[in-house]
């Protein structure tokens, strides 16, 4: 099936023939609001000076914590003046994951793309929800599922009469508190039509490793990113912060902003290589 190109916006296009699109920020929207717009505007500087696409990722709940007490964010009410206000100064699309289908057309008045978190790819109100939107909807593939059975949840987007459509990759469990990424993912699922991406920060992660959580191994992500792009990914979504180990939520495998520029340079150039005629 020849792979669609997804239209994010009137210059970001995702697909095959179309530059590197790079999906990025901070995991979640922290009291510090200084973090959202330093990692915005240095990341869009840096993929303007590379010819690199950039859509923007936040999130105003991490509603899937390990402990209870851990930081999940604003919320919804608070962080919609937080999200208008950023894309304005950023003018860049925003990508933002919900949970409810309750949240879908509230966010899509704000957000380009409305993500699927992948422990819930397969809540079928959700999918419903995010497609009646008409926005383009990013389906994670869980941890738990085969990558050619994202097509039943592709389906279900598309009963509703959407096609913008993307998928992610961003590895399956495998055993106790372990993720491994399979490099066959990509061709498999771009088998529904679709382009995929590779998310770089989430495949590290170790799930409940840490003494109060999750834990990850950051220093894999350049390893894996590098990977996937030779592999046929059709775009990067990685998780930066100005500091990462300070961060409230996925401290252990956010990557650091200061050595975003220098990784991309390398990435880019992969990309260029594969996708070279």
């Amino acid at each position: 099936m020849p792979l669609k190109k997804i239209s994010i916006s009137t210059k970001v296009r995702i697909g095959i023939g179309e530059p590197l699109t790079l999906i990025a920020g901070p995991c979640v929207i922290e009291p510090d609001e200084l973090i959202l717009r330093t990692v915005g505007l240095e990341l869009k500087k840096i993929c303007q000076d590379l010819g690199i696409n950039f859509i923007f990722k936040t999130s105003y709940d991490k509603a899937n914590r390990s402990a209870g007490d851990a930081y999940r964010g604003p919320g919804l009410e608070k962080s919609l003046p937080i999200l208008e206000k950023l894309k304005k100064e950023l003018e860049v699309p925003l990508l933002i994951d919900i949970h409810q289908p309750s949240e879908a057309k509230i966010i899509a008045a704000v957000a380009d793309v409305l993500q699927i978190p992948a422990f819930l790819c397969r809540q079928t109100d959700l999918l419903t929800a995010a497609a009646e939107t008409g926005k383009v909807v990013n389906l994670k593939k869980g941890q738990f599922l085969a990558p050619s059975d994202v097509r039943h949840a592709v389906k279900k987007i598309e009963a509703c009469g959407n096609q913008r459509i993307l998928l992610t990759e961003r590895g399956a469990s495998f055993g106790y508190h372990n993720l491994v990424v399979d490099m066959r993912s990509f061709e498999i699922m771009k088998k529904t039509g679709y382009p995929v991406i590779f998310d770089a920060t989430h495949s590290v992660q170790l799930p409940g490793a840490g003494e109060s959580g999750t834990a990850g191994e950051r220093e894999y992500i350049p390893l894996l990113a590098k990977a996937a792009l030779a592999a046929g990914a059709n775009a990067l979504f990685m998780e930066v912060h100005p500091e990462p180990d300070k961060a409230l939520c996925d401290a252990s495998n956010q990557f650091r902003l200061s050595e975003m520029d220098k990784l991309l340079r390398k990435l880019t150039e992969i990309y260029r290589v594969v996708n070279s005629d």
